[in-house]
This record gives structure tokens, sequence and C-alpha cells, in this order.
């Protein structure tokens, strides 16, 4: 499953646990088993961001997928979800 995260300075579903930006997720309806071992793997995703980067630099603007897409972004169900308008979220 691939999850779109969002940078955002508002409400925040998930925080990094290193620099403490917040983020908004994007997902398909999964089990609550399956959506657990999404953040686990989300967490981790944003823990590596931060080799380079202490900072909240570390994370790529705008959004990304994780886990990373191999193909194109377009292609993903939560990508598009993603590309909401603002007014719906």
């Amino acid at each position: 499953m691939q999850v779109l995260c969002r940078g955002t300075n508002g409400n925040a579903e998930m925080r990094c646990c290193v620099c403490g930006q917040g983020f908004v997720m994007f997902w398909e309806r999964q089990s609550l088993l399956q959506r657990r071992e999404a953040i686990k793997e989300i967490q981790t995703a944003l823990r590596h961001q931060h080799r380079v980067h202490k900072g909240r630099e570390a994370h790529p603007n705008g959004e990304f997928l994780v886990p990373s897409p191999a193909g194109s972004v377009s292609t993903s169900s939560a990508s598009i979800l993603g590309h909401a308008p603002s007014w719906a979220l």
C-alpha cells in the first residue's frame, strides 16, 4: 500500500520523530493492522530522510509517497487522492 504524505503547518495526522514536521496522509481504506504497519513504514521513511539534514528541510517539498514508487506517481490511487482541492480536505 502506498501512502501520500504532504507536509503541513496546520493539523497533522503524524509528526516526524526527528524534527517534529507535521504531515497529513492520503491512503486507501485498509484494515487497522495494515494501517499500523504503514505508520511504522512512514516513520522509518521520515527518519531516513534525515540522513543529510537534521531540520525540516530534510523532507521533500510538497508531497511524497511511502514506499517510494518504482513507477509513475500518477498511477497511484494515493497520489490521485492527494490532488483533491484544498476545500475538500
